[in-house]
């Protein structure tokens, strides 16, 4: 079974998004519950579905799983984290000092910072306080996609390292003292990681091309953070019972195709390989069937007719009337969004409207773009790297009028905060956001729970410009405003016809509405039922879809339903580029 060997006391799941973390980290922590061990399967995905997955509503403290003796579960929840952040350090202060001050400290704990120290702070609290999972043998973490996951995991070293270092007193955060008193957790943290006896990672993978070369990229910066006990998961192996099926020969030769490019330095490690199932991963007896899939039994269906949609290029007349703006395709990892925004681009640029394409996932893959460009179409990508490189010198070159040697001393070891990425970074998506005054700019956004996080992390800082009437550059000033313009700002939810993108894109569109943002409109990517497979593993995941695309015409008045297509050249599977549905 796949599963076997995986028993040091912490394993962590990470991959591209859509590979299969969550099935397969449940389904690990099920059998490892299954043997007697005392589980708690944790969720560091701010969009985590493990509630779905289990049927059981999971919250920060680890809670009983219903029907499933010695598994417990919890959901690492971002918000959650730094309200009780925010408490820990404005707590002492509330009936000592005048409310209008503490309104302002928390005005000053409300960014994106604080949230992820806070989240890192619960992260570290399960990895390194003995005392905090004392009652568990094994501790599985459903990580959220590759990027943001590789931001936590290089967390403890990073702070570890700038408590170290730095003689400043204070952060971004505020007051050190806090933090130092981390320092300890930190550091063991970092150790329990980089121990091969305590911690495994399993890169999680799809026999595709990308999906194999993030993993590869993961597994070389994780040996740069001396974390070097790995194993690879390739999943959603196809293997048809039938090929008399065309749509089923192409995909076979797509995920022949891929296994066949896998780079050799994830052949260095052990590898396992777990079949395509026909149905969603959903309940015990789905979890156990994906754990012995060799016992699964695969019988006929007829594909049912979905409901129908708008053309894809009615969809893009409609989004490009105004000539101009941001078009940003949000959804869940691995449902298509930068397939769908690249498709978007290019039907934009072929209107003749001036495009940029980037992104802000940091395991974006925009620059990937095959084929040739219009000349119209510029692509980029915001680089974290790049970003700190550039704010840092542009604050130290404003601060040298002021301060002397030493004061810049400081400052540049305030700067080497990793809170100094965040806000590179926002600012950089801030900036591009506002070329969209005269060309079209298409965000190709990380996955859901991290772009929401952006999404609050522009209001807080819109608050904290309008307070302190601080020399924030326009584009950051003018970003909240812009963003819930929809005659600027046009978002695009892509999702699978599948139970949890659909159910995680519907609570992405609240949380868009609550910001006072409204969609545009939904695209149901990489549809099956379009494609009219035949054999009965993929007819039995396409008859499925009917449900979950009627549901989708509920939430939303304008939807575009894209087959599955075999891209050129039998690379990967990918939604149709440009195709129509009329």
């Amino acid at each position: 079974m796949w599963a076997d060997g995986l028993s040091t006391r912490h394993l962590f799941f990470t991959g591209k998004g859509g590979v299969g973390k969550t099935s397969l980290a449940a389904a690990t922590a099920l059998s490892l519950a299954g043997e007697g061990k005392r589980t708690l399967i944790v969720s560091t995905d701010p969009a985590s579905n493990l509630d779905e997955v289990f049927g059981t509503k999971l919250g920060q403290v680890p809670t009983p799983i219903t029907g499933i003796g010695g598994l417990c579960g919890a959901n690492l929840d971002p918000e959650a984290a730094a309200s009780a952040y925010r408490e820990k350090i404005v707590g002492p202060y509330r009936g000592k000092l005048p409310e209008a001050v503490i309104r302002n400290m928390e005005e000053q704990f409300s960014g994106a910072c604080t949230t992820e120290i806070a989240s890192f702070d619960e992260f570290v609290r399960l990895m390194a306080d003995p005392e905090a999972t004392a009652m568990f043998d094994h501790i599985v973490f459903d990580t959220a996609p590759t990027g943001h996951t590789l931001r936590l995991l290089s967390l403890p070293s990073a702070w570890s390292g700038y408590l170290n270092t730095t003689t400043a007193e204070a952060s971004c955060l505020g007051p050190l003292a806090g933090l130092a008193d981390q320092r300890k957790l930190y550091e063991s943290a970092f150790r329990r990681l980089a121990d091969p006896v305590d911690t495994t990672v399993v890169l999680v993978a799809r026999p595709d091309r990308s999906s194999l070369a993030e993993a590869s990229r993961t597994q070389a910066e994780l040996a740069e953070l001396n974390i070097r006990n790995l194993r690879l998961v390739v999943n959603a192996v196809y293997q048809p019972a039938e090929t008399f099926d065309h749509v089923a020969v192409a995909f076979a030769s797509i995920v022949q195709h891929g296994l066949d490019s896998m780079p050799e330095s994830l052949r260095s490690i052990p590898i396992a390989f777990v079949p395509m199932l026909p149905g969603n991963v959903v309940g015990r007896a789905a979890l156990e069937e994906l754990l012995q899939p060799a016992s699964m039994s695969v019988e006929s269906v007829q594909v049912a007719e979905l409901a129908d949609g708008m053309s894809f290029p009615n969809f893009v007349d409609e989004l490009s009337r105004h000539g101009h703006g941001v078009v940003m395709t949000m959804g869940k990892g691995g449902v298509g969004k930068t397939t769908v925004a690249i498709a978007l681009a290019r039907e934009l640029a072929e209107r003749g409207h001036r495009v940029l394409l980037t992104t802000t996932d940091p395991a974006g893959n925009v620059m990937d773009v095959s084929g040739e460009l219009p000349a119209n179409l510029e692509v980029a990508r915001i680089d974290p790297a790049t970003e700190v490189a550039a704010y840092t010198e542009a604050a130290l070159t404003k601060a040298s009028d002021t301060l002397d040697a030493e004061g810049l001393e400081l400052l540049r070891e305030d700067l080497r905060s990793p809170c100094t990425e965040e806000i590179a970074v926002f600012r950089a998506f801030a900036e591009a956001v506002a070329q969209g005054e005269d060309r079209y700019v298409v965000i190709d956004t990380a996955p859901t729970g991290h772009t929401i996080l952006l999404m609050d992390a522009t209001e807080a800082y819109h608050r904290e410009v309008a307070r302190t009437q601080s020399d924030a550059p326009d584009s950051v000033r003018n970003l909240l405003p812009r963003l819930r313009d929809p005659d600027f700002t046009r978002v695009v939810i892509v999702t699978l016809a599948e139970p949890t993108p659909v159910h995680e894109a519907e609570k992405l569109q609240a949380d868009l509405k609550r910001a006072g943002i409204e969609p545009f409109g939904w695209v149901v990517n990489r549809s099956l039922a379009l494609a009219g497979p035949r054999e009965p593993i993929l007819a039995g995941k396409a008859v499925a879809e009917a449900k979950w695309v009627a549901e989708v015409t509920q939430l939303t008045e304008r939807m575009v339903v894209l087959p599955w297509v075999a891209s050129h050249g039998a690379k990967d599977p990918v939604g149709a580029v440009g195709a129509t549905r009329r």
